[in-house]
């Protein structure tokens, strides 16, 4: 992780700011990369931790309906036809549209003490309000990571935080697979999977907000000569303003921007649908192999872990390299690839190719979400501008989770075969490819082009952010490709 602090070829890194004084750029603080390599530590062992079992707890109450589905939840309810994939459905609804809102709380309160109160939230049975306590976690630990990290060492630890996520898929089997091992004359195996993880839940959350710092500035693990570096580090390379107060007229303003539209585009469709997929019905995918219940739950587990170690290592090199569009590019071929195996074999002939199939699939769903995220949230070096960038673009992305839910339907089990079509659709990831590669190489021409009216060669860890007030109107603006 301390790979990511590179800063110039000195020894001492220089950051014009005053932490006392309105005018913050008026004194340079110097510090050496020992002292930044400190801080980082704390900020990766004391914050990504717990942030990570957070988004553990948000992916296993989230998913694990999938879980009990093939230990006969659905039957033992009363479910019939559809209704199944109406009530998976039912949670996107909310999901979209309450993520914006509250990131805004977000802001405003700070994510260590607006995400506990959400996570609380999480054991409703009631997927709707499961849907509005949980959809603003994504874009809110974005942000909030945003406030500790430089841009080229946020993917890595977005990665890191999102990892937890897509372990949940192999947590949540491993622990179905042991649970419904359990024999109750009284109670159904699937009561005791959402008992134990939403118990988990509730316990940890009443931790995090005790533990999570609001701020750099006012955490008290942090000394006053750390606090200053931490906040020197941001701006020169994430915001133009620490703490500055929400406008909400102009939180917005990015999207008078087509680059945002073409963001939205590549987060929503494009990418989102595929993962939606995956974590709702990897378990019935495999079970379409025609696996038992405890051999599908348990093998869910190694494609997820595959999927992890995926999202980890791209996140990772595309922070050394301080780089996205390339490595948003190679887990899209890689997803589709997956989905058509699974189109076009017979996966009963081929099972498998069919399971090798699903391990495409978690490595190619997984890290376009991080990447894409990051990508925007770095290109955005307002703080009110980003929350609310995070969370209208990830709002509108979990849309896909309309598309992924009706699109697998009762009467298509088990292969899927619409839905698999839908998910994987080579229109769709062919466009997705050519919108992130489009998007990558305007980049790279408008930075040298801007470089070329300057007479210089700037890249975008060059510019002190805390100058770029105008963002990409200021010619000295350059974007992180």
């Amino acid at each position: 992780m301390d790979g990511s602090t590179n800063h110039k070829d000195s020894e001492a890194i220089e950051r014009k700011i005053s932490p006392t004084d309105e005018d913050r750029n008026s004194e340079i603080l110097e510090f050496t990369r020992d002292e930044e390599r400190g801080l980082l530590r704390k900020f990766d062992f004391f914050i990504l931790p717990p942030l990570a079992f957070m988004y553990l707890c948000n992916a296993l109450d989230k998913g694990n309906v999938g879980n009990a589905k093939t230990a006969g939840w659905d039957k033992d309810i009363g479910l019939v036809g559809n209704q199944y994939y109406l009530l998976v459905m039912i949670f996107y609804v909310p999901f979209c549209l309450f993520g914006t809102p509250i990131s805004l709380f977000v802001k405003r309160f700070s994510a260590a003490r607006v995400l506990p109160l959400m996570m609380i939230g999480f054991i409703f049975a009631i997927r709707f309000f499961l849907g509005i306590f949980e959809s603003p976690m994504l874009p809110a630990v974005v942000y909030y990571l945003s406030t500790f990290y430089k841009r080229n060492e946020l993917a890595s630890r977005v990665g890191l935080f999102y990892a937890a996520a897509s372990i949940a898929g192999a947590f949540s089997g491993l622990i179905a697979y042991g649970v419904f091992h359990i024999q109750h004359s009284k109670y159904h195996d699937w009561q005791f999977l959402f008992w134990i993880e939403g118990a988990g839940t509730v316990i940890f959350a009443t931790i995090a907000w005790f533990w999570l710092p609001r701020t750099p500035g006012t955490w008290q693990f942090l000394s006053a000569r750390q606090k200053d570096i931490a906040r020197s580090r941001i701006l020169a390379d994430s915001s133009v303003e620490i703490d500055e107060k929400v406008n909400i007229k102009d939180a917005f303003r990015p999207f008078k921007s087509v680059l945002y539209w073409v963001w939205m585009l590549i987060s929503e469709l494009l990418t989102r649908v595929p993962l939606a997929s995956v974590n709702n019905f990897l378990p019935q995918i495999i079970a379409s192999l025609h696996y038992s219940t405890v051999k599908t739950n348990l093998y869910t587990v190694a494609p997820n872990i595959v999927g992890t170690v995926a999202l980890l290592l791209l996140t990772f090199s595309s922070d050394y390299f301080r780089e996205r569009s390339i490595h948003i590019c190679i887990p899209l071929a890689t997803a589709l690839v997956g989905f058509l195996i699974l189109r076009f074999i017979d996966t009963l002939e081929h099972l498998h190719v069919a399971y090798f199939a699903c391990f495409l699939l978690t490595m190619g769903a997984f890290a376009p979400s991080v990447l894409v995220a990051t990508w925007y949230s770095n290109n955005t070096n307002q703080e009110s501008r980003r929350a609310v960038v995070a969370a209208v673009m990830v709002a509108v992305a979990n849309s896909a989770g309309l598309i992924s839910t009706n699109v697998f339907r009762a009467q298509d089990e088990p292969k899927y075969v619409p839905a698999l079509a839908t998910s994987g659709c080579g229109i769709w990831r062919s466009l997705c490819l050519v919108l992130v590669a489009g998007t990558g190489i305007w980049m790279r021409w408008e930075n040298a082009k801007r470089n070329r009216a300057q007479g210089v060669n700037l890249q975008a860890q060059d510019i002190d952010t805390s100058t770029l007030a105008d963002g990409p109107a200021n010619l000295n603006f350059r974007y992180m490709y």
